[in-house]
């Protein structure tokens, strides 16, 4: 029997507990660590790897049944006889098998960017002899497009960097073995045995398991309804941990909302550094003085632990309000600031330059001139170039 390797998050020994499985090629560490810091207060959360894959040791050939099978032994080993379960990818296919051969264990389960079947046979069949004969190093020119949304490097570098890192480590017998074990993956035709509640998460852009591969899984199950996230791709813990955290919550039952002011500062300092960048925020860090202590902490607490982690605007949107208001305002160090973030969060140097002409019209041709000269600036560095 396989014997998976956990990777505790932490959280309240008394809480409920989520177990949660990776993609093919990644780590739990890096594909759930972000969702899992928002859940820890109130979540008891474990994930483990896959074999060769993280802590994971290579093993002998195995099945999705036998990964679900020692999914349930990693229960027994942690002494909980019901828990939850969220799981991307193949991940979330072990959580259909889980639902299918244990259902009296899993008490919700929420399935991201998955499918009851992934791919053909011999897609799988020909990338494990692919990964056989070329190692991982293989995967690596592809995996942007097949796990991110478009951006999602430039955005947010350090989880990128981490989960090509991940690929790149992966055991190449290993990663074949679970092509092999996705080869031989169906459950389409038993999707109405699924009796626990199931949400059904899938990323708008992507590729590898579109939504209508979440749908199908919604509309199967008894009980299963389907959240779509803009702007995501086919890895949405790691792209969207946020609000892939709040949909678990929800669906565990708890809340993934900080209540006291220390989670709120905490989330809002996540966000910041997700925002602008760690460099920024280290440097904004370094140089707080006793004078200026209270107004850093204020403006993390409420400007980012509570309005940027609100969930009516996405993240794009947010950025478009902040650089109208800012060249409205005239405020230029910050208006800078907030270009680089712009890009981060996703626009393109184009969608800065039509909000910068929508300025001179409702704004002034002043202020829109300072701003276009600042951008320039900025964006000289980015790929497209300056707005012209």
């Amino acid at each position: 029997m396989i014997a998976l390797a956990p990777v505790d998050f932490g959280g309240p020994a008394n809480g409920p507990l989520l177990l949660v499985g990776p993609s093919l090629g990644t780590s739990a560490a890096t594909l759930w660590s972000g969702v899992a810091e928002r859940l820890t207060q109130r979540v008891r959360v474990v994930g483990w790897d896959l074999p060769g894959h993280g802590a994971g040791a290579p093993s002998e050939p195995f099945t999705v049944a036998d990964l679900a099978a020692a999914v349930l032994a990693l229960a027994d080993g942690l002494g909980v006889e019901r828990f939850h379960y969220a799981g991307d990818s193949v991940g979330g296919c072990v959580g259909l098998q889980l639902l299918l051969d244990a259902p009296q264990r899993v008490a919700s389960a929420t399935v991201l960017c998955t499918g009851a079947v992934i791919g053909t046979p011999d897609g799988w069949r020909e990338r494990a002899a692919t990964v056989r004969t070329g190692g991982t190093e293989t995967m690596l020119a592809g995996a942007a497009q097949r796990w991110f949304a478009p951006g999602l490097t430039d955005r947010r570098p350090g989880v990128s960097a981490a989960l090509f890192d991940a690929l790149r480590h992966a055991d190449a017998e290993s990663y074949a073995r679970t092509c092999e074990a996705l080869a031989g993956f169906d459950v389409t035709g038993r999707l109405a045995d699924i009796v626990a509640p199931v949400l059904a998460v899938a990323g708008a852009d992507d590729a590898a398991t579109p939504p209508e591969s979440l749908q199908r899984i919604a509309s199967g199950v008894k009980d299963g309804r389907i959240v779509v996230l803009d702007g995501v791709g086919h890895l949405a813990p790691a792209e969207a941990p946020d609000r892939v955290a709040r949909l678990i919550g929800e669906h565990v039952g708890v809340s993934a909302e900080p209540i006291t002011t220390a989670e709120v500062y905490a989330a809002g300092m996540t966000v910041r550094r997700e925002v602008l960048g760690d460099a920024h925020v280290d440097r904004a860090v370094a140089a707080t003085t006793d004078l200026t202590e209270d107004f850093q902490h204020m403006i993390t607490e409420y400007a980012w632990g509570t309005i940027w982690t609100r969930p009516g605007l996405d993240r794009r949107s947010r950025s478009l309000v902040t650089l109208t208001a800012l060249v409205a305002r005239g405020h230029h160090e910050e208006l800078a600031m907030h270009l680089r973030a712009a890009r981060r969060n996703g626009l393109t140097n184009d969608e800065i330059k039509e909000l910068l002409m929508q300025t001179a019209i409702y704004c002034g041709v002043p202020d829109a001139n300072t701003a276009f000269r600042i951008a320039a600036d900025v964006l000289s560095d980015y790929d497209g170039g300056a707005p012209s």
